[in-house]
């Protein structure tokens, strides 16, 4: 590849965020710095101050202008969990990351649930053979298009309604993406999820669009559950599973009940994805107010959704060399407090970073 195409691939957004978003960030800002310096590549990063410390000075929370620059000068975008007590309604995370997802059309969640040790599951006799899935979430409609109203709000006759939006393009392009990547990865088998039984016009488009998409895809092993028993069967057998689709709602539900499969939230990486676009990527964790600025956080999320990027970019190398740190800091016990550990964020951060350094000499 020519190094002009290259570096062009290699421009990378960086928002913080809020609460411990702002310490975990700069780690994995830290290890990813790392992996391109050994595997001898250039990153172009700029970071971005949105969030609540920007919103409470000027009110900002994407500024005009904010996603045409991302869309026309970045290939990819690391962001720090959102949220912050001192900002009761939330109005800058829900404006700054839904936004993104929504006006970047970003309609693919994927959140890896894949086990690097199995001291960490709690399900017991379990290996990391066994728990070793990726959930592919709609990310762009369902429930979280903020359709609803409410009629006599604080009476005691106040009606609130919410609307689950689902339109034929994005339920086949998030199935067949699927699809394509059980198809690229090799996988054997996809199950598709929702609650037709119950849901019975949206989820009704649901079924018969897997129907017309799975048949397009005889070489892969096609199934589907309803998202209650899915939740049940995750947890009596995870093995059963290599990719799992559904909507937004559930996908955000299965995914999390994934991350408690591996060891936690804090370990969980996730991307939002328009595949050939720009595309953000993000740990799942939240911005734990509590905790920030203490030097305790688990920065493993932020460190894998950065590898995930890599893996985007066609950083192969800089990806494996993430994961394979990864792998060796739980391996070596290098765990943070919300594992039962002592390694401070920064300390596990460099931890990382010296092991992505030495995977490629």
């Amino acid at each position: 590849m020519p190094p002009s195409e290259l570096a062009r691939k290699n421009r990378i957004a960086i928002i913080p965020g809020d609460g411990i978003g702002k310490e975990v960030i700069p780690e994995a800002v830290k290890v990813l710095n790392a992996a391109a310096a050994a595997h001898g590549h250039a990153l172009s990063i700029t970071e971005f101050d949105w969030g609540a410390d920007r919103y409470l000075h000027d009110h900002t929370t994407l500024p005009p202008g904010a996603v045409e620059n991302l869309q026309n000068n970045f290939d990819a975008i690391l962001l720090g969990a959102m949220g912050d007590p001192r900002v009761p309604s939330n109005i800058h995370a829900a404006e700054i990351l839904l936004g993104l997802r929504f006006q970047l059309d970003l309609y693919v969640n994927a959140r890896p649930c894949y086990l690097y040790d199995s001291r960490l599951c709690p399900l017991k006799e379990c290996t990391e053979r066994d728990v070793h899935f990726v959930v592919f979430r709609e990310n762009t409609e369902g429930l979280y298009v903020g359709m609803g109203g409410f009629f006599k709000k604080g009476t005691p006759d106040e009606i609130a309604t919410q609307e689950d939006l689902n339109t034929r393009k994005g339920v086949e392009r998030i199935i067949r993406y699927a699809f394509e990547f059980a198809r690229a990865k090799k996988l054997k088998r996809v199950c598709m999820s929702d609650k037709s039984n119950a849901l019975t016009f949206g989820h009704d488009l649901w079924q018969r669009v897997f129907k017309t998409v799975r048949a397009e895809y005889p070489d892969i092993e096609s199934s589907h559950q309803y998202i209650d028993n899915l939740l049940y069967q995750m947890v009596r057998d995870p093995s059963q599973f290599d990719v799992i689709v559904t909507s937004n709602l559930f996908g955000d539900i299965a995914s999390d009940l994934g991350a408690g499969l591996i060891g936690g939230l804090g370990l969980a990486p996730s991307g939002n994805i328009h595949p050939g676009k720009v595309s953000l990527f993000e740990p799942v964790h939240g911005s734990a107010p509590n905790i920030a600025g203490k030097n305790i956080a688990n920065p493993i999320g932020a460190v894998l959704a950065a590898g995930m990027m890599c893996e985007y970019l066609g950083l192969a190398a800089e990806a494996g060399a993430i994961e394979t740190g990864v792998r060796l800091a739980l391996s070596e016990r290098k765990l943070p407090a919300e594992l039962g550990g002592s390694a401070g964020t920064r300390q596990l951060g460099d931890f990382l970073a010296r092991a992505v350094e030495a995977s490629a000499s």
